[in-house]
């Protein structure tokens, strides 16, 4: 039996697999870790090893289902956010980040659709806030907490201002929290205590991230969606069912950060990067569903009666950008931020055919053209391995006929044509292992570009040509209603596996005209099964990002010129 042949199938098969893997089957649970202390009600401070005793609010965790954002707003008196690319605002009860919108997305194509809601206060549907302050080692010192009223006058928050809240305890304790933000998403909070008591006081600082109710996930093996953190230099992920599952999983580390992931949104928390703190990821069951907590706890600070003390956090709300995270991670020195994209196993390519891509954006005006652009490049870039490749399968193509002949030769005697075919490659010079083996380099370039394709925000209703309005969802027409002409929604009837769109049939169509290039296999199973790929294939991509699908039609027609050209040359028939 052809070896060639064999190595094909290995190949096309285990493409198959992986894509159908990625594609039928929901995320993999990350490695547990080990459990924690025992969770105290989310949305509540983090109680140090030093306060174990401190019980934190119960109040604070109770949610009215029935509330709607807008009830749940008006709660509390108000400071606005207003920049280029937020909107929202700070509430005095709690001094909380809840209430959070980005300017530039939308929550679909339509722009008059709503901004995409990042942060969400308590009392809401889905409670998503961020929360700052100090946790006593004395129970008993009052400290503000979720229910405490914060007094301010300023009007508002915006790009280079700030908002100063101040509360006083009646005990000794005056707390001052002057809260800063920048063009894009990143806020500043500096909080301070002063102590005009007549005692010492020990005091830890922390920042929270709460998330209430698991949201929808993409539920795919390739993308991280949930809590993470870089602990010491090492990125730490876990799903939200893997918390669950382990209730409390806490993280000593210098520097580093930690937050709450979504595809294409990022809320995280960034402490003193030369101070010690300890994060924690947590789960908590409570009567408004799941609630995930992220948080760090700084060090026990001791404030001298007639002293102060200092803690700043700086607070990340918004669209994960991959050149913002970079700059961000140089700026403020924060370790590896640029992870919080899920770049995958393929990193140090991935990022680089990220910013290739935005190169050619920037060049051409629009994502497709840069998909098809970076394309070119990648195909000269592998044009000497894919010319061995061709050049080898044209040589097998041309002794297809002798190949032929010697299986009508010796008929079902497997064992002698095999024997006579290993002596033919001999004579003729021809290794067939080798057209396959540069392949084998190019798969690891195509899942690449596929994580690039499906995890930057850049690709986010990015729009090509025609039909085409979100290179980042699947094609919208389908054969079933004959792409429009047929006065009905074939997509809503129909199961997603038959939502077969024009650019998966063109797809469907160069692979099969590639495959007509290549020779055919002597075994008639082996090519009814090759036959068979470019159909499957089609159907397997119907759901694929648009974007994806138009890189790999786009490749298989510049490898069907490549390929035709040196057969042209090598006198192949074709």
């Amino acid at each position: 039996m052809n070896e060639q042949r064999n190595l094909f199938l290995a190949i096309a098969l285990s493409v198959l697999i992986l894509f159908g893997f990625q594609w039928l089957f929901p995320s993999k649970p990350a490695t547990p870790t080990a459990p924690g202390q025992a969770v105290t009600a989310a949305g509540t401070p983090p109680v140090p090893q030093a306060a174990a005793d401190a019980q934190p609010s119960p109040q604070a965790v109770k949610a009215n289902a029935a509330e709607t954002r807008a009830q749940a707003l008006d709660k509390s008196r108000r400071i606005p956010v207003r920049t280029g690319k937020l909107h929202g605002s700070i509430a005095l009860l709690g001094a909380r980040l809840d209430d959070l919108t980005l300017a530039g997305y939308r929550e679909t194509t339509d722009p008059a659709s709503r901004e995409i809601e990042v942060l969400s206060p308590s009392g809401a549907p889905h409670p998503y806030y961020a929360e700052f302050g100090w946790v006593p080692a004395d129970p008993t010192v009052k400290v503000p907490g979720a229910d405490t009223v914060w007094s301010s006058d300023a009007a508002e928050l915006t790009v280079g201002g700030k908002a100063v809240l101040s509360w006083d305890n009646g005990d000794g304790l005056r707390f001052i929290r002057t809260i800063g933000v920048d063009d894009n998403y990143m806020f500043r909070v500096d909080q301070r205590v002063e102590n005009y008591g007549t005692r010492p006081l020990t005091l830890h600082a922390y920042a929270l991230v709460s998330r209430t109710g698991t949201p929808k996930t993409e539920g795919m093996y390739i993308l991280h969606e949930g809590p993470l953190g870089i602990f010491n230099g090492t990125l730490k992920e876990l799903k939200y069912d893997d918390l669950k599952k382990e209730g409390t999983v806490r993280e000593k580390s210098t520097g580093g950060w930690i937050g709450i992931t979504d595809k294409y949104w990022l809320t995280a928390l960034v402490p003193d990067q030369k101070g010690e703190a300890t994060g924690r990821f947590v789960h908590q069951r409570i009567d408004s569903g799941d609630r995930y907590q992220v948080d760090f706890t700084e060090a026990a600070r001791v404030i001298a009666a007639g002293g102060a003390a200092e803690a700043s956090f700086h607070l990340f709300a918004g669209a994960k950008q991959v050149g913002l995270l970079d700059a961000y991670g140089e700026k403020l020195g924060i370790e590896r931020f640029d992870l919080a994209i899920d770049f995958g196993w393929f990193y140090f390519l991935t990022k680089p055919f990220f910013y290739l891509l935005k190169m050619f954006h920037d060049a051409l005006g629009n994502m497709g053209l840069a998909i098809m652009a970076l394309t070119v490049l990648i195909k000269l870039a592998m044009f000497p391995l894919a010319n061995k490749s061709y050049v080898s399968m044209a040589k097998m193509k041309a002794l297809q006929p002798e190949m032929q002949a010697l299986q009508a030769r010796f008929g079902d005697d497997k064992v002698r044509v095999q024997q006579e075919m290993m002596a033919l490659y001999k004579r003729e010079k021809v290794n067939p292992v080798s057209g396959c083996l540069p392949m084998l380099i190019q798969i690891p370039v195509f899942f690449a570009l596929y994580k690039v394709l499906f995890v930057t925000i850049e690709m986010r209703h990015a729009p090509f040509y025609g039909w085409i309005h979100d290179l980042s969802a699947p094609d919208p027409t389908t054969l079933f209603n004959l792409f429009g002409l047929i006065p009905f929604d074939a997509n809503a009837v129909l199961p997603g596996f038959l939502h077969i769109g024009v650019w998966p049939i063109i797809m469907g169509i160069t692979m099969w005209l590639q495959q007509k290039l290549n020779p055919q296999p002597a075994d008639p199973v082996q090519a009814k099964m090759f036959m068979f790929l470019p159909f499957l294939f089609t159907f397997m991509l119907g759901q694929f990002a648009a974007g994806l699908v138009i890189y790999w039609a786009w490749s298989n027609s510049l490898s069907i010129l490549q390929q035709w050209v040196i057969m042209r040359k090598a006198g192949a028939k074709h």
